[in-house]
């Protein structure tokens, strides 16, 4: 397996992960208990991993021959709480 698309793995579990840690912990810290810190750290991680995300999407739709309909599937899944999970799971 080619070193991008193992990074690409490794980039799609963060920004899952991110992704659920924003959504189920931070927004809830912010709106309920008026605790917007975490909000700005994870969130600005979570933009990052985003579009790094993205970009190897693109990288991985290159190299694995994918076809567009996979391409959006994967960046669709970006939006998506879990989604990178499935995208990792089953087309890489």
């Amino acid at each position: 397996m080619k070193k991008g698309i193992k990074v690409f793995k490794i980039i799609s579990s963060l920004e899952a992960i991110s992704f659920i840690v924003l959504l189920g912990i931070a927004m809830p810290l912010k709106y309920i208990w008026d605790m917007p810190q975490l909000v700005q750290v994870v969130g600005m991680a979570h933009g990052v991993l985003f579009m790094l995300y993205i970009v190897f999407a693109i990288y991985a739709w290159h190299e694995l021959e994918w076809s567009i309909k996979k391409l959006s599937i994967a960046i669709v899944c970006s939006v998506v709480p879990f989604g990178p999970f499935y995208v990792e799971r089953n087309y890489l």
